[in-house]
């Protein structure tokens, strides 16, 4: 219930992305629908939210005019007690409003038809991926004219020497300034649409196979672009990952571990180990590590080049890579599928967002300030925007400039620029520099915290990037201009704000009434639970196992495991180790091996495992002991509990063990937990796309609670199976509760429910005496005619 205001919020971005409907100004009175107190609403404000909640609700779902005009009620009289109580006047709830304001108008400034355009184009792109090569000649985005121009002439010198015939990669090589490609002839390799920065992107696409581009600028100089060749999409692939990070800083043996590590990994997949379990255990990328290492689908340009070569490079699902390095560190990338790019209509709400959030967004702010230039009157004040100018030095070119107050009497407070008719002072100028100056970025500097080390860009000039500060100030308040006015300019952004506004008040007064007060109240809880007993009532239910396996041999393997008490014995167990003759002690090499025992246990909370020891017939019978207590000493000081460890002692050779083996201390899993017996076996199964291989499924169901248990009859312990839908099923009931009424704590979620409802409607009833309720009936009847 708390996430109402969010919710509307979408509901209501969403709506604001439609083409707003010329208004037609009504000179008349608007009849009136609905009177609290004193407070009127209009026929028109009632029918837009009741047109509104039926787009977009379920149609499955949807009220009849009457049934909404009771909770629309019920709304306002709630949004009316709070602006009585002056909730509408807090700072917070005014942040709060200025937050989902400035989200709610980009959609109303920014350029729709742009926007749309550029996401067309963007698709279009993605359907071709174009191998390109390319020269940079630096120049700072704040250099001098001159030295901007020095630059471009530079890069046009190149470009007539490699029209001429000589070899581009030779002229890469030898002129190119981008240190990252220049020694393998500026070769970038394929890229596709939001793969390179936008004027680059548009060079590699509007480039014939073979030619080279006129210089592009961008703010890392000029660069001239040879197209190579040109390839079909690859389409999109989803694929699964196992991760060896390595640390940015590691050392030569910190590299060799993580190589050894993601080696032991690709060496236990070649031995026929299937790729869920290796990932489960062994990969560093939590967020895709639970679910097998699986990873969202993604076309070329979405990943680095080392990534997606391989990734792209796999050919039958299932296939894996061998390690690939990447600067994330070591990856073996399993095919899962891979489909041809989606439909436009699919794919273009993901590329909308992506044409507002990569390089091409300033294109689409130019175009947005060209439009309210033409609108609102921009006039700078020459003399002081010159002066402006020459309090620029070098420190706001490392980020580090600053300013006094007051300023010279000549600048004191004066105006820089009139927009729209309001005037700025060149104090609000600069204190607008001073927050969005910025040190050039420098990579070689990231790890040095030292500010005065900060080298600015070859060239740059500070007068130049004070006037772009300027450029970019003045777009600033011309945007901040538009968005006051939209209020003015569209009736439907006012509509829309004006839900939101409900919608934070509503959330607000229902927090405080009923929410908070259902939940705190537990005296109020237990009264209710007391009045109201006969409504919490279990029916008769099956405290029941539902096992549900693609297939008969799968099923009998979970039910084995399953006819036990727990602890369960899984199918799991960790690599032994093997201790030399007489030795009890770990040594550094046992104890991280051990440490993958200690990862197992961390990530599976219900998870017990038996440390078995044993010894050859040479060694006296303490020794096993011995190599036991070593073993669950070093568990217990890393964080296992000894209730989590089981000892088992052989006293003496191991059944079935080879000699060596009589030495080992080993490791085998149990649990507490019967979901971890599916686990464990659909890690041995290979991953699909369809359910997974082993389901488990254990409460107390009532009659049409489980339709596999609603399949027996009658309902007794043990255990029946059943096949439907091409699954094997064991349904195994444990014991048959009857019926009986639920205790407090058992009615307790139900009970804080009805509670709500209940306190919400004495809410409610305090607001209609209040704020007396005035209906117009015959609106009303004329609307749900």
């Amino acid at each position: 219930m708390r996430q109402i205001t969010g919710g509307l919020l979408l509901t209501l971005a969403v709506m604001a992305c439609k083409t707003t409907t010329p208004v037609v100004q009504q000179t008349p009175p608007q009849p009136v629908i609905l009177t609290l107190g004193t407070k009127a609403f209009t026929t028109d404000d009632f029918f837009q939210s009741f047109t509104k909640n039926q787009l977009s609700a379920d149609s499955a779902h949807r009220t009849d005019v009457r049934e909404y005009f009771d909770l629309y009620t019920n709304l306002k009289l709630k949004v009316l007690a709070a602006e009585s109580e002056g909730r509408d006047t807090t700072e917070a709830f005014r942040e709060e409003m200025n937050t989902y304001r400035k989200q709610l108008a980009q959609s109303y400034i920014t350029d729709k038809v742009l926007i749309e355009s550029l996401a067309a184009e963007a698709y279009q792109r993605m359907q071709e991926e174009v191998n390109v090569s390319h020269i940079l000649v630096q120049v700072s985005e704040d250099a001098l004219p001159a030295d901007t121009l020095a630059a471009y002439q530079s890069a046009l010198e190149i470009g007539k020497q490699a029209a001429s015939g000589e070899e581009f990669a030779k002229l890469a090589r030898e002129r190119s300034q981008d240190v990252t490609t220049a020694q393998t002839g500026g070769n970038l390799g394929y890229v596709t649409a939001f793969g390179i920065v936008y004027p680059l992107e548009t060079a590699a696409y509007t480039t014939p196979v073979g030619r080279v581009s006129q210089p592009v600028r961008t703010r890392f100089g000029y660069h001239l672009l040879k197209v190579n060749s040109r390839r079909p999409s690859r389409g999109r692939v989803r694929v699964a990952h196992i991760l060896v990070r390595i640390s940015p800083s590691a050392d030569a043996t910190g590299q060799k571990v993580a190589q050894d590590r993601i080696d032991a990994a690709y060496g236990r997949l070649q031995r026929g180990e299937t790729f869920e379990a290796v990932c489960r255990e062994v990969s560093d990328d939590a967020t895709s590590r639970a679910n097998g290492g699986v990873l969202p689908p993604f076309e070329p340009g979405r990943w680095i080049p080392a990534f997606e070569d391989a990734a792209f490079s796999l050919i039958r699902p299932g296939d894996y890579s061998k390690p690939v390095r990447t600067n994330y560190g070591w990856h073996i990338i399993k095919l899962i599928e891979r489909k041809p790019l989606e439909s436009y209509t699919i794919m273009a709400p993901s590329l909308r967002q992506r044409v507002t959030t990569d390089s091409r967004a300033e294109v689409i702010r130019q175009a947005t300030l060209q439009r309210l230039r033409k609108e609102y009157a921009v006039r700078p004040e020459k003399t002081i925007l010159e002066s402006a100018l020459t309090k620029a030095d070098s420190s706001l070119l490392r980020g580090q400039w600053r300013y006094t107050e007051p300023l010279d009497p000549t600048l004191q407070g004066k105006t820089i620029v009139t927009i729209a008719d309001r005037p700025h002072t060149i104090n609000q100028f600069f204190e607008y520099v001073r927050q969005r100056q910025q040190p050039p970025h420098n990579p070689a500097m990231a790890n040095n915290a030292s500010a005065s080390n900060v080298v600015p860009a070859k060239g740059s000039s500070p007068n130049v990037a004070m006037q772009r500060l300027f450029d970019r100030f003045v777009g600033d308040q011309l945007v901040a201009i538009e968005e006051a006015n939209l209020e003015k300019k569209s009736p439907e952004f006012r509509a829309l704000l004006s839900e939101i506004h409900d919608g934070v008040l509503l959330s607000q007064m229902m927090e405080q009434n009923v929410w908070e007060r259902s939940m705190v109240d537990s005296t109020g809880q237990r009264q209710y639970f007391e009045a109201h007993k006969a409504d919490y009532q279990f029916p008769d239910r099956a405290v029941a196992t539902i096992v549900v396996a693609q297939h008969d041999s799968l099923l009998k393997q979970a039910t084995t495991i399953l006819s036990g008490k727990p602890p369960y014995q899984l199918r799991r167990s960790a690599p032994a180790v093997t201790f030399a003759k007489g030795q009890t002690a770990l040594t550094t090499s046992f104890q991280e091996r051990l440490f993958d025992v200690l990862v197992v246990l961390m990530r599976n909370p219900s998870y017990i495992v038996e440390v078995g020891g044993s010894h050859d017939p040479t060694e006296r019978d303490s020794v096993s002991a011995g190599r036991i207590r070593s073993v669950v000493s070093y568990l217990q000081k890393n964080g296992v509990s000894l209730s989590r460890i089981i000892e088992k002692d052989y006293q003496g050779a191991r059944p079935g063990a080879t000699k060596d083996a009589q030495r080992n201390v080993t490791f085998q899993y149990f649990s507490t937990a019967k979901d971890d017996v599916a686990k464990v076996i659909n890690s041995k199964q290979p991953l699909s796309a369809g359910d997974p291989a082993v389901t488990i499924t254990e409460g107390a169901f009532a009659k049409g609670a489980n339709s596999y248990l609603d399949s027996v009859s009658p309902w007794k312990a043990g255990t029946t199976t059943l096949h439907r839908d091409n699954k094997a099923i064991a349904v195994i009931i444990d014991r048959i509760d009857p019926a009986r009424a639920k205790t407090f704590a058992e009615a307790r979620g139900n009970v804080i429910n009805d509670y709500q409802a209940t306190l919400e409607k004495q809410w409610l009833a305090q607001l209609r005496q209040k704020y007396p309720v005035k209906v117009n009936d015959e609106e009303i009847r004329r609307l749900a005619k």
